[in-house]
């Protein structure tokens, strides 16, 4: 789980918005997202906890109001204090939710529905 905002931040340095944007690399990341493009989507941001992935951003888009409209329910969204001021019972709770998001967006992934239906080892 990439908590850690300086890591999230050092992934969008191809990010196309910088000045005069709300979607700037710092809000960004403040917001919970690592940068991730593909090639035909240069501007595609996923959170780094409930797995949620957001294209086709606009300069004047806010990543915290985008973030919450696609992904209301997202814990770290939920969370009213950064990860530094968490408790261990705190951290671990949602560690273990992040890692039930982390298996079920495996199970539904089609490379692995690929693998399970003609027989391949997963390695």
């Amino acid at each position: 789980m990439s908590n850690s905002e300086v890591i999230r931040l050092q992934m969008f340095s191809e990010w196309p918005f910088r000045e005069d944007c709300q979607c700037t690399p710092e809000l960004m990341a403040k917001a919970g997202f690592v940068h991730c493009p593909s090639e035909n989507e240069p501007e595609v941001a996923c959170c780094f906890y409930c797995l949620r992935e957001l294209e086709g951003w606009e300069p004047e888009d806010n990543p915290w109001s985008e973030h919450a409209k696609c992904s209301p329910n997202c814990a770290f969204l939920c969370m009213k204090k950064t990860f530094d001021k968490l408790t261990a019972i705190e951290y671990f709770q949602l560690e273990q939710e992040w890692l039930r998001i982390l298996v079920s967006y495996i199970i539904v992934s089609p490379a692995v529905q690929s693998s399970l239906r003609d027989g391949s080892r997963l390695v």
